[in-house]
């Protein structure tokens, strides 16, 4: 099992900046990439960005391409989302995701490719 616990949610005006992050404990030596999703009141949960674990690489939400970054600390287990620029529909629950090792594993942008989640930091955007 693993477990995430997410911080750095908050209230900011347009045009801020977060940072997000994710502690990750537990059975942490199988993960293969971690990713933030995230839901907007009534609507669905949707994909933010992911990065996997060894090697860096990125993938990004059309959305927050160009103003966020995620990035990992492997000394820390953690994994951060940047987010500037920040707009009122960027408001939402963002949760941590964590994509366990298979084989032939790739970057995942779907939540049902995740295997553990936390319980979610909520960012409010006021004009």
């Amino acid at each position: 099992q693993v477990q995430l616990v997410e911080s750095g949610g908050g209230l900011v005006q347009a045009g801020g900046s977060l940072r997000l992050s994710c502690a990750a404990s537990g059975r942490t030596g199988s993960t293969y990439a971690m990713g933030w999703f995230r839901q907007a009141p009534g609507k669905e949960r949707e994909f933010v960005a992911a990065i996997r674990w060894s090697g860096g690489s990125t993938s990004y939400a059309d959305f927050v391409k160009g103003r966020s970054s995620i990035s990992r600390d492997y000394a820390k287990n953690t994994v951060y989302l940047q987010m500037n620029s920040l707009q009122q529909k960027d408001t939402a629950a963002y949760y941590c995701a964590s994509q366990r090792l298979r084989l032939g594993s790739t970057l995942a942008l779907y939540e049902l490719e995740y295997d553990y989640w936390g319980q979610g930091t909520q960012v409010t955007v006021s004009s």
